[in-house]
């Protein structure tokens, strides 16, 4: 389940109950002015102030695109209109975020990756550099008659990435697929069926290789069908294939 606290953001206007940052300069705090919005209810105004999305001025921000709390827009990035991101995230430079994809809270999606609509990420996701989630399960130019495709000739698939899992890399996610909840997608991995809660994938394509606790290091095999964290001392156990953190056992 995810929860939002949003702000509709368009290039021209904001429609929230604080400021709307446009940072002009190279970082966070350089050169920036502020646009105050002219339209608020006074509803709004009554509302405690949150903190404002900070929005870089060469990013992309279609009308109708909605932007949470405290949410950072680096340079280059474009959201598309339908997009939905959470609080707190990071939308890193040269990424992409499409038309109707759902980001929750304080995720961070990295430089130049590609977040392709309609995929969903919980909280807390990470998605790295360069990695791709794609959306066309048969992709094509043109249809078989030899005419351009448009949007009426083919139809969208979403990849699923649950709370807290990351995706590394230049890894490319094949949908239609989901990743469970805290797995770890390594640097380079093709996915092309569903990964486990807490799985650690490797390859192409990618196979599971061990498990990976909330800390995200891979676990340690102590027997019995029992895996520790090193770096928490949590406890997890592996029954048919599946881990559960011990204290749910």
């Amino acid at each position: 389940m995810f929860s939002f606290a949003l702000v509709v953001c368009t290039i021209q206007v904001c429609h929230w109950r604080t400021d709307t940052r446009i940072i002009t300069g190279p970082d966070p705090g350089a050169g920036e002015s502020i646009v105050t919005p002219s339209l608020m209810s006074s509803r709004l105004m009554e509302e405690p102030i949150m903190s404002a999305p900070r929005i870089l001025a060469t990013a992309d921000i279609d009308d109708g695109a909605q932007i949470g709390d405290g949410t950072s827009v680096w340079h280059l990035a474009q959201v598309r209109v339908g997009a939905v991101v959470g609080r707190n995230c990071i939308i890193g430079r040269g990424a992409y975020i499409g038309d109707g994809a759902r980001l929750g809270d304080n995720c961070k999606v990295q430089n130049y990756a590609l977040v392709y609509e309609p995929a969903v990420l919980g909280d807390g996701v990470f998605i790295g550099p360069a990695a791709v989630l794609t959306n066309d399960e048969f992709p094509r130019a043109v249809n078989a008659d030899g005419s351009p495709k448009n949007s009426s000739d083919w139809h969208s698939v979403g990849v699923e990435v649950g709370e807290g899992a990351a995706i590394g890399a230049r890894a490319v996610c094949v949908a239609p697929v989901r990743v469970g909840a805290w797995a770890t997608v390594a640097a380079g991995a093709v996915v092309t069926r569903d990964v486990p809660d807490f799985a650690l994938v490797v390859g192409v394509p990618a196979r599971r290789v061990g498990w990976v606790g909330y800390a995200g290091v891979p676990l340690t095999d102590i027997g019995n069908g029992m895996w520790r964290c090193p770096t928490t001392g949590a406890e997890y156990v592996e029954q048919s294939g599946v881990l559960i953190v011990g204290s749910d056992v």
